[in-house]
This record gives structure tokens, C-alpha cells and sequence, in this order.
């Protein structure tokens, strides 16, 4: 059964890879503006659909069935949703209000099988605590250049790492892709693991 990653993130298709799950790339142009008054949880399930959608619109009718995996990750803390911070001084902004506190990853994640339109919508939160973190070091973070296409500008499989004091939830959802969640779903839909 052929799998398709409705994303052009690395950072997933770095996660399918890991876990041997192979799998093609097409990744969809998507508006992730948050619309008012709309929660993280509505907002992550909406644009990991659309996501999805834009990509089974794109795939050529084939014989082989196939599944279509969208996923979008956001970070919320105190009713306060950031998605990736596209500058150095956005992510300043970010991790300021991420020090020494703890937030929530949350990732809608759509699944749809196709020829027959089958699908799964589910949600995966994960809590984060960060480390107290001075105005340097978040500076000098900033400044890699790590943080800017990251949600809640930081990469907790990179440098970011080193301010991840406790995660409560999966790890990988945090990286961007809740992976035992995806597995479940994948085997529910009539996916196999190559042997």
C-alpha cells in the first residue's frame, strides 16, 4: 500500500524513516493563519486536513491503494498559539514566553485511504517543560537560525533540546509526527509493514 506525506518538514520524514516506514513526499501549499477565536486543537485538525486534501487532489488516480498522511503541529501556552516564528526576533519572542514553563505540542493528524475515502482525525498532546533560559542563550539560539521554521521555535531533536527540562506525552509528537498514534491508525486502515 503506498503511503503519502502530505509535508515538505524533514523533520517527519526524517520520524517515517527512522521507523522504516516507507513512504513519498508531496508536500501542499496551506494559509496556516489561525482564524479568530479558533483553539490550537480545531486549528492543527483543520490545516492537517486540508493538507491532506490538497494532497489527494494532487495524486494521480492509480490502481494501488494508498494512504494520505497530513499532520500540523503547534505549540500553545496560556491560551497563547504559536506556530513557526519565520523571523530571529519572532522566535526571541517565543522563547521568552516559553522559559521556565510548561506547554502544550499538539498535532491534528488526518489519514485518508484512498480509492474509498476512509479516514481517521485524531489529536496528540504533548506537555513541555523548558529549562529557565537567559536572554543570551536565547539570543544565541535565535540566531542559529534553528528555531525559525520550527512551531514554538525550537527543535527538541536539536539544540533546542538542551532547554527540554520533562516531556509528558510522545516524543515524536513534539518533533512533528506522533508516531505510535500514526502506526495504530496506518494498521487500521490496512497498511503492512514491510517485512
Amino acid at each position: 500500500m503506498k503511503l503519502i506525506l502530505a509535508s515538505a518538514s524533514p523533520r517527519r520524514a526524517e520520524v517515517l524513516r527512522a521507523a522504516a516506514i516507507g513512504f513519498e513526499a508531496l508536500p501542499t501549499e496551506t494559509d496556516e493563519t489561525r482564524r479568530p477565536q479558533e483553539s490550537v486543537e480545531t486549528m492543527t485538525l483543520r490545516l492537517a486536513e486540508d493538507k491532506a486534501r490538497a494532497a489527494v487532489a494532487r495524486s494521480a488516480p492509480v490502481g494501488e491503494p494508498t494512504i494520505v498522511i497530513g499532520a500540523d503541529t503547534a505549540v500553545e501556552i496560556r491560551g497563547e498559539v504559536f506556530g513557526k516564528p519565520g523571523s530571529a526576533p519572532a522566535a526571541v519572542v517565543m522563547l521568552r514566553k516559553l522559559s521556565g514553563r510548561t506547554h502544550r505540542v499538539v498535532t491534528g493528524l488526518v489519514v485518508i485511504r484512498l480509492p474509498d475515502g476512509a479516514g481517521r482525525f485524531e489529536l496528540e498532546t504533548t506537555a513541555v517543560r523548558f529549562a529557565s533560559i537567559t536572554t543570551r542563550e536565547i539570543e544565541q539560539y535565535a540566531a542559529s537560525g534553528e528555531p525559525l521554521d520550527k512551531a514554538g521555535a525550537y527543535a527538541i531533536q536539536g539544540i533546542g533540546g538542551r532547554f527540554v527540562e520533562q516531556i509528558d506525552g510522545c516524543y515524536f509528537n513534539v518533533v512533528g509526527l506522533p508516531l505510535a498514534r500514526l502506526y495504530r491508525i496506518l494498521k487500521e486502515l490496512g497498511w503492512q509493514p514491510d517485512p
